[in-house]
């Protein structure tokens, strides 16, 4: 009987080791492989999130007063992951372009054509890149995740060159 409990211990005790040692190494290899995925998605839809981002980011209204023209997208991406979710996040530089809109009080100030430099955000959650529209103004994205630390962590660089 004692011989029964003591195998049970001892594999408990491999079991154990084996979760602390390779634990660590089972998350980063479901993140790089989640990551990889990840990338490939938004390389293959990067058009249609960059058309639906600058639609929705057009119908925020915002800046008060401004009417979104022309957005730009860089080409390099820069991705994050939310520390609550384990959810990717990418980041795009992007130069915007406003007219002012008819009435918004924006008409007679000389600086509205002016070129404003913003960081555009799309999330990849559930398996699926979406964007909310959302621009950070005067960030670049590797500033942004910084202004952000607390809810991002910027994503390994030998992650993102894969």
């Amino acid at each position: 009987m004692a011989a029964w409990w003591l195998a049970i211990a001892g594999i408990a005790t491999l079991l154990g080791i084996f979760l602390f040692v390779l634990a660590p190494r089972l998350k980063r290899a479901i993140i790089e492989s989640t990551f990889a995925k990840a990338r490939k998605e938004f390389r293959a839809r990067r058009e249609h999130l960059e058309a639906k981002f600058f639609e929705l980011a057009a119908e925020t209204g915002k800046p008060r007063g401004l009417e979104w023209t022309t957005c730009e997208f860089e080409d390099d991406v820069t991705y994050a992951r939310d520390r609550s979710t384990g959810d990717f996040v990418a980041f795009v530089s992007v130069t915007i372009r406003f007219a002012a809109t008819a009435g918004g009080g924006m008409e007679h100030v000389q600086a509205v054509s002016n070129l404003r430099a913003a960081t555009a955000v799309f999330h990849y959650t559930s398996g699926c890149w979406h964007t909310e529209g959302r621009a950070i103004f005067n960030l670049e994205p590797e500033e942004a995740i910084r202004h952000f630390q607390n809810s991002l962590e910027m994503v390994a660089h030998d992650l993102a060159t894969r």
